[in-house]
């Protein structure tokens, strides 16, 4: 099993970077919390171009990736949270559905042995809006110029809705798999 290898290393920063990023915003320190957020995004972007083009990809890579996003933006949004800037009916929200999502997965694995849960669009969407609204409300926090901090609370809307309808329809197919099992 390969770890040691690019896209994992730069996967593992984004795991690094992430208490960076929640001590940053927990000192208000937005600009260079942006900073920091940007290159672990950066990050992000390249693991999978690099897993991909130089045919790098790895199990231990398939399995890091999706909870080094997950990790960071659950720590971002509750960094955001506890600092004020997001309100805390979006983290409960935005925590609510992962949980949710978790249970049903761990439920499918235990009980009716279902192997993968594999992510929908629509989740794939709410992440979208999700980071746009963290990204959003730190770009604002950095630099308060009346049309960014004019975007902040539609980008919050944005997430929330995006959230709840992503999180309804994990439950349907969830449902639906179930159901064909029987």
């Amino acid at each position: 099993m390969v770890f040691v290898n690019l896209p994992n290393l730069l996967t593992a920063l984004r795991l690094v970077l992430t208490p960076v990023i929640v001590v940053l915003i927990g000192r208000r320190d937005f600009r260079l919390a942006v900073l920091v957020t940007f290159l672990a995004g950066i990050s992000d972007a390249f693991d999978g171009y690099l897993a991909r083009r130089f045919h790098a990809s790895s199990r231990v890579g398939a399995y890091l990736d999706p909870i080094a996003d997950k990790t960071m933006l659950v720590a971002v949004y509750l960094a955001l949270g506890a600092a004020q800037v997001f309100p805390a009916w979006l983290v409960w929200l935005v925590l609510g559905r992962d949980a949710v999502i978790l249970a049903m997965a761990l439920v499918g694995w235990a009980v009716f042995r279902f192997r993968e849960f594999p992510p929908s669009q629509w989740g794939k969407i709410s992440t979208f809006f999700q980071m746009m609204a963290a990204g959003t409300a730190l770009l604002a926090g950095a630099f308060p110029v009346a049309i960014l901090t004019a975007l902040v609370w539609p980008a919050i809307w944005c997430a929330a809705g995006a959230t709840v309808v992503s999180g309804a329809h994990y439950l349907w197919l969830a449902a639906g798999r179930v159901r064909s099992r029987r």
